[in-house]
């Protein structure tokens, strides 16, 4: 009687078990009915996609024919778009404010240095929109050319010229860092173009180029001698040229843009650290290379009070006039403190000063929104190419962001570079704004959750690439 009862017990579950498989069954394949094609598959490192399906076999297909593909895009993530727009204004404001009464007293002008901001400004929100509105996919067919591009501006910089193109490259305080493109343009088109930071230019072109070579090497990034002794070749030749020039602020942009793309590739954590305390004993052999200043800037860094009217005048200048600002402010166009190059590098302690520490707050806070919604696109971005882009461009933006208000405030060795989208300077502007482009167009793809699987993305660092689900539509031949 026990003996039957526990048979009656064992196939009442089992049936039980088998309706509730049918009934998940069902639901499953209505699914599949309202949805189409399975749009979700597991990608395994070792044997690449389980079971490749329709879908994804066309989303592999875009980069062999990209033109023959329609964009499924929808619109893009206005939390970057405003945060932006606010900073450009408040750059323009503040660099009207300080620049104002000199550049009259100097040129009966008082629009003479924001004038040329603006006009950058309005070239970078057309670049913005112009790569906004394009698919980004289509930059890994031109990241090569891009990178060639920028390895040629940053050499071009630093040789000397015989002739009239000598005129080429500019130097300010003994640093070769702009192309005076007037120099070989005619006329009024010469008047017309700024100059060129071809740092700035390399950003860009790292980013690009870094993202869509990542996306290619897949898992092989996990290799020391496959994924990371290729990554730091093709870095190594830029951050050389940019330390020649020198320039050890960009160089320390460039550099966190590489770890942070290597690191979100999926690479070892021990490689890294490896190559950190390599580059950090490099760093070193450069800098006593390059000369006494790199040495000057750490010691103005450790106690500024000690030069305090030579090589440590900026820094101290930029503390009074923080002091100075107080919690509101001195008001617009009303500074006590002048602290040199206040348009350019230490745009911050104007702000600090005229706007006191409620205007410093402001700032900071949109550029920690800027790297929410980065962070954000990148997360929910369709394919590995698109998320190692957004990646790396919120990198670049959130710690050059960083370092610039870290050397004002006397946290960071003076460095020379500018806070992105609020500091005078055309070069950095424009290409700013056209990279903001680049995450906007990746942002107007995103999905909550997922990654696209495509046949170069298929490797990832943390648990395979994954097709989105009935939130987003298919690509579909236009």
């Amino acid at each position: 009687m026990i003996g039957r009862r526990r048979n009656d017990y064992s196939f009442g579950r089992n049936a039980a078990r088998f309706g509730g498989n049918l009934g998940r069954l069902g639901r499953r394949d209505r699914d599949g009915d309202r949805d189409g094609q399975v749009r979700r598959e597991k990608v395994r490192h070792d044997t690449g996609p389980s079971r490749p399906s329709a879908v994804s076999s066309r989303q592999s297909a875009v980069l062999d024919h990209p033109a023959s593909w329609r964009r499924d895009a929808h619109e893009p993530d206005y939390l970057i778009l405003v945060t932006v727009i606010a900073l450009f204004a408040i750059g323009i404001l503040m660099v009207y404010s300080a620049s104002a009464i000199p550049a009259y007293a100097n040129n009966q002008d008082t629009f003479a240095l924001v004038a040329p901001q603006v006009m950058a400004g309005l070239m970078g929100f057309v670049a913005m929109l112009f790569f906004a509105r394009l698919d980004y996919r289509y930059l890994r067919v031109f990241s090569v050319g891009l990178m060639v591009v920028a390895f040629v501006l940053l050499v071009v910089v630093l040789i000397p010229m015989p002739g009239k193109l000598r005129e080429l490259s500019v130097s300010v305080n003994g640093s070769s860092r702009w192309l005076h493109l007037a120099a070989i343009l005619p006329g009024s088109l010469g008047r017309i173009v700024p100059d060129i930071s071809p740092a700035e230019v390399a950003k860009l072109a790292l980013v690009i180029y870094l993202s869509h070579w990542l996306a290619n090497r897949g898992p092989a990034i996990k290799s020391f001698f496959e994924g990371a002794i290729p990554y730091w070749v093709i870095m190594i030749p830029f951050l050389l040229l940019v330390v020649r020039e020198p320039d050890l602020g960009t160089t320390a942009v460039i550099v966190l843009i590489g770890f942070t793309l290597y690191f979100s590739a999926g690479a070892r954590i021990w490689h890294a650290a490896l190559i950190a305390i390599t580059g950090a004993a490099g760093g070193l052999f450069v800098m006593l290379d390059i000369g006494h200043y790199p040495l000057e800037r750490i010691r103005c860094f450790v106690d500024p009070w000690t030069d305090a009217q030579g090589a440590c005048y900026q820094t101290v200048r930029s503390l009074e006039a923080i002091t100075a600002g107080g919690l509101f402010g001195t008001g617009l166009g009303n500074d006590k403190v002048f602290v040199p190059q206040d348009v350019n590098d230490f745009i911050f302690s104007v702000i600090a000063q005229q706007l006191g520490l409620v205007g410093g707050i402001v700032v900071i806070a949109l550029f920690l929104a800027f790297a929410y919604g980065g962070i954000r696109t990148a997360v929910r971005a369709p394919d590995t190419f698109g998320a190692l882009m957004a990646a790396g461009i919120t990198a670049w933006i959130c710690f050059q962001a960083l370092i610039n208000i870290g050397v004002v405030v006397a946290v960071v060795p003076v460095t020379g570079i500018t806070l992105p989208f609020v500091s005078a300077g055309g070069s950095s502007l424009t290409v700013s704004l056209a990279a903001v482009g680049v995450l906007l167009s990746v942002s107007r793809e995103s999905v909550e959750r997922g990654w696209v699987s495509a046949g170069a993305d298929s490797g990832r660092g943390y648990g395979g690439t994954y097709i989105p689900g009935s939130r987003r539509g298919s690509v579909a031949s236009g």
